[in-house]
């Protein structure tokens, strides 16, 4: 009996998928912009069924995010393996304006690793101003690094570590807007050009040429666009900037990105992975899931099945955090820890708040569902004004929710909203007693309802959001880059009073329905 699996197959924020295989074992890294630690690894044994095994930078010192821009930093890392090391190529964009100030926008990274979760290499960087990197190695043995606009190809050392000549273009795409995300592919004496276009919004796809040699000349696919979603009915929009897999078994599969409407174009959870077969046809070309678009239903892959337990209860008894949060930003190292009271994450407030780039503690894990409930105790005594910690619903500095326990006047449970226009109370409870607090938020599609507790049995409803539409990649359309989708998860600032406070968390609790 076949097996049935639903797409997306990693769901939140997994944005542009690159995967490789070894044996019986598929490994993906993920875009990951402004959040670390940087470029998550997954691990799966059948291709639909992920957990997190790594990350490829986690070392402060290795890659500094402090300044960097909402949706900038870290985008589409390619994943291969050579010779006994993984390879991990990704795009380092920086702040600058370059068309303006002349300034370099983006900066290529490689780190290496004999071990798929790591610890990798430190850094090294590839000075070429595009975006989108991945690797190839010709039967030659010379090294690649395959880059956008279109498919270029830049010559790189043994090592991959020094670019060796400039990028020659080998296809500049069939002629769309954005050809991006660019991979090359040798099989049966071609060389096969899959570069997503259109953009990464609505509209996204993906387009094939090949050609008997690396340099061209390459013919467009008569199939093209291989991937699109032609129906703005359907749930799962935004597909593209893919890569093909081959299993041990000898099928070939595509993940792509994709990104699920929540309510009217609204993608509140971000850009996510998505996986559907590919037939090579008899002229030599492939389609996937059969020129159809993307699936919402599908068979597996002809793989046993292996299901990983998900750690959605984190009780902060471990050593380590669990590998499902991020920081925004580089942590503060010193300002946060697990052993200063055991079974309790320890935040000590620091300057900065939400809506500024330089906010520290701040972590959060990836929203999965458009309906789910996430929950946490927490330990706070503030007694200055604008001292406040508690729960986020975070996109970025300009759109999230907070719903913090602060000293205004007196202790107070806030909601409050920013919309991209600054703050916005929603609703305050007054009087909270100096006891610790359970915090509750239920998610549903668009409305968020907060809540809290001091048993963790009667609740009492603080305020409700209706319509939290700013929380999605298309919410906000003069906020100029919205790539990562919405985050939940808890923070501690003193919101400018210069105090250094601690709050403390017992647990933290996400539950999708």
């Amino acid at each position: 009996m076949s097996k049935i699996y639903k797409n997306p197959v990693q769901r939140g924020f997994f944005p542009d998928p690159s995967v490789v295989r070894l044996g019986e074992d598929y490994y993906m890294v993920n875009s990951s912009f402004q959040y670390f630690p940087a470029i998550p690894i997954s691990h799966s044994k059948d291709m639909v069924h992920w957990r997190i095994i790594g990350h490829a930078i986690t070392n402060n010192d290795y890659l500094d995010l402090s300044d960097i821009r909402n949706s900038h930093g870290i985008w589409a890392p390619d994943i291969s393996y050579h010779n006994g090391k993984f390879y991990i190529f990704a795009t380092l964009r920086l702040n600058g304006d370059g068309k303006r100030d002349n300034s370099i926008l983006r900066r290529q990274l490689m780190v290496h690793s004999d071990k798929p979760e790591g610890p990798y290499s430190k850094p090294v960087f590839l000075e070429i101003d595009d975006i989108d990197p991945s690797h190839f190695i010709d039967d030659d043995g010379k090294h690649y690094m395959i880059i956008a606009p279109g498919a270029r190809a830049v010559p790189l050392s043994d090592d991959c570590t020094k670019v060796l000549g400039e990028p020659v273009t080998l296809w500049a795409g069939t002629g769309e807007r954005c050809p991006e995300g660019p991979h090359i592919l040798k099989k049966d004496g071609w060389y096969y050009a899959i570069v997503a276009e259109g953009g990464t919004g609505y509209g996204h796809g993906i387009n094939v040429a090949r050609s008997r040699n690396l340099f061209g000349k390459y013919e467009n696919s008569p199939y093209n666009p291989v991937m699109r979603q032609l129906n703005p009915k359907e749930e799962i929009q935004r597909a593209g900037h893919g890569k093909l897999v081959q299993t041990q078994n000898g099928q070939w599969w595509m993940f792509y990105l994709c990104a699920r409407k929540n309510g009217g174009n609204y993608t509140t959870v971000g850009r996510e992975s998505a996986l559907d077969p590919v037939r090579w046809t008899e002229d030599g070309w492939f389609v996937i899931n059969e020129g159809k678009g993307p699936s919402k239903e599908q068979i597996a892959p002809n793989l046993k099945t292996v299901i990983y337990e998900k750690k959605y209860f984190d009780n902060f008894d471990e050593e380590k955090l669990s590998l499902e949060w991020q920081f925004v930003r580089n942590p503060a190292n010193g300002a946060w820890s697990l052993n200063e009271r055991h079974g309790f994450l320890r935040f000590w407030t620091l300057d900065g708040t939400l809506d500024e780039i330089r906010a520290k503690n701040i972590l959060l894990r990836r929203e999965e569902e458009f309906d789910y409930e996430a929950s946490t105790v927490l330990e706070f005594y503030p007694s200055l004004d604008g001292e406040q910690a508690g729960m986020t619903c975070y996109y970025s500095t300009v759109t999230y929710l907070r719903f913090s326990l602060c000293y205004e006047n007196g202790r107070k449970l806030m909601v409050v909203i920013n919309r991209n226009n600054g703050e916005e109370v929603v609703a305050i409870e007054e009087n909270i007693l100096e006891k610790p607090i359970y915090l509750k938020i239920i998610v549903n599609k668009q409305k968020r309802s907060c809540y809290y507790s001091y048993d963790n049995e009667k609740w009492k409803l603080v305020g409700i959001v209706e319509n939290c539409y700013f929380l999605s990649d298309e919410g906000v359309p003069d906020d100029p880059k919205r790539h990562t989708g919405t985050l939940v998860g808890i923070y501690a600032n003193n919101g400018g009073c210069g105090s250094r406070i601690h709050a403390d968390f017992d647990w933290f609790f996400y539950k999708t329905k």
